[in-house]
């Protein structure tokens, strides 16, 4: 008994099983029906930052946003400087917050361990 091959043609899409013997015959009916085909495909995707947090417990501003002094800046060149600051302790700040924040005390906001940055930017 022999057994079926199948082929998917280039471009996507699938065909009928068929038997070898068919498969390989030069007639007409050996020709490949398509069960589908793919048109187009649009694909979407999201993303976020990796972060316990979405907030800036400084600022109390949403980490994707900008810093209340960038806010009160308002120049183009600088909504592209306000940057996340992450520490060792996986807690994020905005980084003219945690800066400023660091300029009297060199703990974490949130839990007073010494703070080490661990990632910083976008």
């Amino acid at each position: 008994m022999e057994t079926g091959i199948k082929e998917t043609p280039a471009g996507g899409g699938s065909v009928i099983d068929r038997p070898s013997s068919a498969v390989h015959s030069s007639s007409p009916s050996s020709e490949k029906i398509k069960r589908f085909e793919t048109k187009k495909l649009n694909a979407v995707a999201f993303w976020a930052w990796d972060l316990s947090v979405d907030t800036c417990a400084i600022c109390r501003n949403l980490i994707m946003e900008l810093c209340i002094e960038c806010q009160a800046i308002r120049d183009s060149e600088t909504r592209n400087e306000c940057t996340v600051a992450c520490g060792v302790c996986n807690h994020a700040f905005h980084f003219h917050c945690i800066s400023r924040w660091l300029k009297t005390r060199h703990v974490c906001p949130l839990d007073n361990d010494q703070w080490e940055y661990q990632k910083f930017g976008n």
